[in-house]
């Protein structure tokens, strides 16, 4: 590797566009020397309040220029970066600035004075408070601190050069069957999976991509930011996801690729078609399973090959990928290794044969060294040989091709029997009628549990009925399979990155039905 920190990585000719930002009427459009620049001055300000080595620096604003400035800036000074959904309420906002000891919060312009959930959160733990923004008539980002909090009396701190085994980044795992543990990712683990990443996808100074995975998820800062930075390549960063301008702005700004969770693929196949249809180099969706139908559907709409990869946040995203073409790729799989050791174990941390099930475990320099102040979570993540255990079921096919089977936690167990939530999820969107389906276990007095499956009807399709989707299922499943309830609804309860959690869709649809029998 040539590169070991994120500020070494940049690897823009300064004259070459780094960043778009599609604001109206003029959108902001920065070369790699700008935006170097742009850090260099960013971390200036933060080491002239007291940012040092290990300073968590909150980041609570929506993807925009100066959210990325104010990340690399942060992990330039040798701080941690610690990215927050800028839609939480205070009391999540509390839970995360008292769990990592949040320095400092960065908001949005105009945040301190509304006095907002993440400042109302600050205040109670003494974290400084600064509003960060373009200012257009200074031709900069801004820092304007309202209140130092623990900063306050510290000397100013000397510009930092981070070294590979800094932590660069904080995140917290989604927190799907216990509190969310805490995730450290060094420099080394970032750049790392940035180098995987641009191999995977033989991503150069000529690709631009789409970003609209949110930058406070380990999805869109690895694949839809530092990658690209790591190429020299491009991106265009509109604040948040909007189907009805994706287009417009993937064609106006000339993207050939973009990164997305099944949950926007299926959106933007829902909108008309562009015409003409960009020229779209391939598609690569992650962070929740990609259904065989919806695989097809992208590649006859878009014209672009499809690539599903796996990912996780104690692995600094990708994990395994299926390739470009010629390369073979598989829909049902999240393809082969990429850069990282992937082997199927069973309970005892022993290698299983070929196409036999257990639990997919990775080996790697992009994963975490282990759980923050979390010995007993440490303690069964890893084996004796160093296997990060990942919690998904799933084996290898003869290809070496990874299928995931599902969450341990979350497999169907009727009677001694193991069902495969993602296997019924797979058969139920073969459905003509049916727009989406998460499937999951619910009490069953006689079996321990039994299969229930919520779905959501596509709009202005067939309709059908429960008794039709079993007898429908019942066709090309096993009879024990076949799900003993069904829940219709409208919306798929999703997390804020468009994650679907089987947890919380079984809870919202179990409570739903209790409002409605009241």
């Amino acid at each position: 590797m040539t590169a070991t920190t994120l500020q070494s990585a940049i690897h823009g000719a300064p004259s070459s566009v780094a960043v778009i930002v599609p604001s109206k009427p003029n959108p902001l459009t920065v070369t790699y020397k700008d935006l170097v620049a742009e850090v260099n001055s960013f971390q200036k300000k933060l080491a002239a309040i007291g940012i040092s080595q290990g300073s968590p620096v909150s980041i609570a604003t929506v993807n925009s220029y100066e959210f990325i400035i104010s990340f690399l800036a942060a992990s330039w000074q040798r701080g941690i970066a610690a990215p927050l959904n800028p839609a939480y309420k205070q009391e999540e906002f509390e839970f995360y600035i008292e769990d990592v000891k949040t320095a400092i919060i960065l908001v949005p312009k105009g945040a301190y004075q509304a006095g907002s959930p993440a400042v109302k959160a600050a205040q109670k733990f003494h974290a400084a408070i600064a509003e960060t923004y373009w200012d257009a008539t200074k031709n900069e980002v801004a820092l304007d601190v309202k209140e130092l909090g623990q900063l306050q009396g510290k000397p100013a701190q000397p510009l930092l050069t981070p070294q590979p085994q800094d932590i660069a980044l904080i995140l917290h795992t989604s927190g799907t069957t216990s509190r969310p543990k805490v995730v450290p990712l060094s420099h080394r683990n970032l750049t790392r999976t940035m180098y995987n990443i641009k191999a995977t996808y033989q991503l150069t100074p000529q690709d631009r991509t789409m970003l609209v995975m949110p930058l406070f998820h380990v999805h869109g800062l690895l694949c839809g930011l530092l990658a690209p930075l790591l190429s020299g390549g491009s991106m265009v960063v509109p604040p948040k996801f909007s189907a009805h301008d994706f287009w417009v702005d993937f064609a106006t700004h000339k993207a050939n690729w973009y990164t997305a969770v099944p949950t926007i693929h299926q959106i933007l196949l829902k909108h008309p078609t562009p015409n003409p249809l960009p020229k779209i180099r391939f598609i690569r969706s992650c962070s929740s399973p990609l259904s065989p139908t919806v695989f097809y559907a992208l590649e006859k709409t878009y014209k672009a090959p499809v690539l599903e990869a796996y990912a996780m946040t104690e692995a600094a995203h990708q994990m395994t990928s299926n390739p470009l073409p010629p390369a073979k790729r598989k829909p049902g799989t999240v393809g082969i290794g990429q850069g990282v050791e992937v082997v199927i174990l069973d309970d005892a941390g022993n290698l299983v044969p070929r196409g036999q099930e257990g639990e997919i475990s990775i080996k790697g320099e992009n994963v975490t060294k282990g759980y923050l102040n979390n010995p007993e979570a440490n303690k069964s993540a890893f084996t004796k040989s160093g296997y990060f255990r990942t919690g998904d079921q799933g084996k290898l096919d003869e290809d070496g091709y990874v299928v995931i089977t599902g969450r341990i936690k979350e497999l169907i167990n009727k009677g001694g029997e193991k069902i495969s939530p993602i296997e019924l999820d797979n058969i139920l969107t073969r459905h003509p009628a049916i727009g989406e389906a998460v499937s999951f276990a619910i009490p069953d007095e006689m079996y321990g549990q039994e299969v229930a499956v919520a779905v959501v009807l596509k709009s202005g399709g067939q309709r059908v009925d429960a008794e039709e989707l079993k007898k429908w299922v019942g066709e090309k499943l096993a009879k024990f399979k076949v799900p003993k309830k069904v829940y219709f609804t409208d919306v798929m309860p999703k997390t804020a990155t468009g994650k679907i959690q089987r947890r919380i869709v079984a809870e919202e649809m179990v409570k739903k039905e209790g409002r409605a029998k009241l």
